[in-house]
């Protein structure tokens, strides 16, 4: 992990995460229209939740940067569930379930992903 990487790192979470939990949206129920703020929501929450802790982790260490990625993890939750509550305009699925849903499939995507590239 070195800071040079950042970049590159933040483009490649930022659009799987935005493809993975696009898809998993519409095969929820999410209408096409309102697909646009499942997209918003990763462009406001991921950079931070990718960025934070590959920081912390260069600065102080793995154990910091599990916590740090937990507390992100869980604030990038109720935030996207906040957008989602706000703006998605048929509610077939509780907006902070729908969050859940797409943060812990994400989640589980990139632990599956960092065990199969490192």
């Amino acid at each position: 992990m070195g800071i040079d990487n950042i970049p590159i790192t933040m483009v490649v979470c930022l659009s799987l995460t935005i493809i993975l939990e696009t898809l998993l949206a519409f095969l929820i129920g999410v209408r096409k229209k309102d697909l646009i703020f499942v997209v918003l929501a990763q462009v406001v929450t991921n950079p931070i939740v990718v960025t934070v802790p590959y920081l912390i982790f260069i600065l102080f260490g793995y154990k910091n940067y599990l916590i740090s990625i937990y507390v992100l993890e869980v604030l990038a939750f109720l935030v996207e569930g906040l957008i989602y509550s706000k703006s998605l305009r048929n509610k077939k699925i509780n907006p902070f379930l729908l969050s859940l849903i797409l943060n812990v499939c994400s989640y589980g995507f990139g632990l599956l992903m960092n065990g199969v590239w490192q």
